[in-house]
């Protein structure tokens, strides 16, 4: 196995057993045994860099393997046709392997100053509806930018970054800064159309999915509350988006916007959009249509079936890390904070996988995910004015949270929300605007005292 031997996942998982022996799984959050289980039994003790990358817990033999075939694929390189092992790379693209941008399984960061903006991406789209509700392709470019390409292909065109600082005030006095980016495309390969929405994305977490994905439909639709009928001023409301496999709307939980319906649409969608790799769902090239793109007629798929659903299956797998420091004052008083302020209406705590006899892994475990999976109103701030299916221009999928505070152990920064621009937890917590207003200008009247137990709160999750 790339991240753990069998001696270590078999201690890790007679430590879940002797942990859920002590609980009984029923007090939810308020269970101080329950809250270290991030993943229900797919928690695993690791607060090192490989904290993200650790498989689930009492995978039978024969699912390990196909883990870690999985693990493998995620990890390889793509290079041009023609090629012995992983041809088919662009001509176009963003990067050349899945953990070129999912760095260890966890956050992408932003380019520094003077880099290169390739490790993020780009969604373009021009206004109005596709076919299926979805974004309007730009002719030429599809729905994001690729920086990169092979020899002798021109790159479809980089984007710069600038940042503009400010100073703001919390109640106290004290100050602290928010940079907002500006986005400019730089040379693009052919004159692009007025009036291109651009939104940037980093790479999201890919642990956990899997227990998201086991989350049923009817328990995150139980959630959706639109017209805000209960008045707490939050409206979350769920996205549906195209299945391209079964031909039909369902509902979106994946991706910042909730923009895709499953594990296997979003990950074979990510091989074509950002490598360029065709596969069964994607049969065409990202470049298809462009006036430098030279089709190959009679080639196959460049990823089979087998190991599509091979990486799909290793991030469906990818268990959750525990909790830390649950139990000590700080932390204790920060959850408090984090509750009284407002932010678990959208970040919930507690979640329940469905039944599934079929997997027990994934069966019926209670998770602590701090999310929704529904859409909100973020505000003006962080609005990318660029609609996603029935995702406006300035709603966001709630982000889970669970993980989050070992980013700078596993990733080496703490950039947050879904550009990046947060440099710590308290400016993401500051950018909050719509519908989490009230809980930013709630963490804005804080003590520095309730600031910081807050931010410990969350560096335990």
């Amino acid at each position: 196995m790339r991240k753990t031997t069998k001696v270590l996942l078999a201690l890790i998982t007679a430590m879940i057993s002797i942990q859920l022996a002590c609980s009984k799984f029923q007090g939810a959050i308020e269970n101080p045994d329950a809250e270290w289980l991030n993943g229900g039994s797919q928690t695993v003790f690791d607060q090192g860099s490989g904290a993200y990358s650790h498989a689930f817990n009492s995978l039978p033999e024969h699912l390990e393997r196909i883990h870690e075939i999985g693990d493998v694929q995620f990890g390889a390189t793509f290079v041009s046709s023609p090629a012995p092992l992983n041809p088919g790379l662009g001509p176009v693209y963003n990067n050349v392997s899945c953990l070129s941008c999912h760095v260890s399984d966890g956050r992408g960061k932003v380019p520094g100053v003077g880099e290169t903006a390739a490790n993020m991406l780009f969604r373009v789209s021009l206004p109005g509806e596709g076919e299926h509700g979805n974004p309007v392709p730009v002719p030429g470019y599809g729905d994001q930018i690729q920086p990169r390409s092979l020899l002798n292909v021109r790159r479809e065109a980089d984007v710069l970054i600038t940042y503009t600082e400010k100073t703001y005030s919390f109640a106290d006095g004290s100050t602290y800064k928010l940079r907002e980016p500006l986005y400019t495309i730089t040379d693009p390969y052919i004159p692009l159309p007025a009036g291109v929405l651009l939104s940037p994305r980093v790479a999201a977490p890919v642990y956990g999915l899997g227990l998201l994905a086991g989350v049923s439909d009817a328990d995150i639709l139980a959630r959706e509350d639109p017209a805000d009928a209960d008045g707490n001023g939050i409206s979350g409301r769920a996205n549906r988006v195209w299945d391209v496999k079964d031909m039909k709307k369902v509902l979106g939980r994946f991706g910042w916007k909730a923009n895709q319906p499953s594990l296997l649409q979003q990950i074979a969608a990510a091989y074509n959009g950002d490598m360029g790799i065709t596969t069964s769902l994607f049969p065409k090239e990202s470049s298809d249509g462009q006036t430098q793109f030279t089709s190959q007629p009679g080639y196959n798929y460049e990823l089979s079936d087998s190991l599509l659903h091979n990486v799909e299956f290793y991030v469906r797998t990818l268990a959750v890390p525990a909790r830390r420091n649950v139990n000590t004052e700080t932390v204790i008083k920060g959850k408090a904070l984090f509750l009284s302020a407002g932010c678990s209406k959208c970040h919930i705590p507690d979640m329940r996988t469905s039944v599934n006899v079929a997997f027990p892994q994934l069966s019926n475990q209670l998770i602590h995910p701090y999310t929704d999976l529904l859409l909100h109103d973020m505000g003006e701030g962080l609005a990318d004015h660029r609609p996603d299916f029935l995702a406006s221009g300035s709603e966001w999928r709630t982000a889970p949270l669970w993980g989050i505070g070992l980013t700078q152990k596993v990733n080496g920064h703490t950039n947050f929300l879904h550009d990046g621009r947060a440099r710590n937890f308290l400016e993401a917590i500051m950018w909050h605007g719509g519908e989490a207003k009230s809980a930013g200008d709630k963490v804005r009247n804080f003590s520095k005292s309730d600031r910081d137990n807050l931010i410990a709160f969350l560096e335990s999750l």
